[in-house]
């Protein structure tokens, strides 16, 4: 167990790492839609590359923050009911639904993908627009965003399964501890 929850320290800093490159891409989006605002009504100049960095920043935002919501238990779930059962039922709960429908979907996303995102890399696919960007890096963010939330899936189980079996306290009250620092 030593071993799984080192390795579930390691996914979670890698986490926290995207988490932050993410807080950034917020702010780039944020003057990149203020720039084609301004460019577009003041000067009447419009780009589809700076329409499609745009979408693109927008689209990184939610492919690499998923692991970081995750990783801070922020997902949408029905906290009504949730948060009235004890600790142990909420991480079974978790396990749970970690096995049976957060790994599924991931290794599926990551398994259909994989054919559109390498067509895409191998022919150096590019937007259809005039001016636009090529498409194969973000489809190859579409991979690596659903590789991160695969792995930090795996993390929440070690986590989950270890204060199951008394090897750790309850990752809830480590998170409201880290919230108070």
């Amino acid at each position: 167990m030593r071993f799984l929850l080192g390795l579930s320290r390691s996914i979670d800093a890698l986490t926290e790492g995207m988490g932050r490159l993410v807080v950034w891409l917020v702010l780039l989006v944020a003057l990149l839609s203020a720039g084609n605002a301004i460019l577009r009504y003041s000067f009447s100049y419009s780009s589809n590359a700076y329409l499609e960095a745009q979408w693109y920043m927008f689209s990184l935002i939610f492919l690499l923050g998923g692991a970081y919501t995750l990783r801070h238990n922020a997902h949408v779930r029905i906290d009504l009911l949730f948060g009235r059962f004890s600790r142990r039922a909420q991480a079974w709960i978790d396990v749970v639904g970690t096995l049976f429908f957060l790994l599924p979907m991931a290794l599926g996303v990551l398994y259909l993908a994989w054919p559109w995102a390498m067509n895409a890399l191998a022919i150096r696919e590019m937007s259809p627009d005039v001016g636009g960007l090529p498409r194969w890096p973000i489809k190859l963010a579409v991979l690596l965003g659903f590789a991160l939330l695969l792995l930090q899936g795996v993390s929440e189980l070690i986590k989950r399964i270890a204060f199951l079996t008394g090897h750790r306290p309850s990752p809830w009250d480590e998170e409201e501890q880290e919230g108070l620092k």
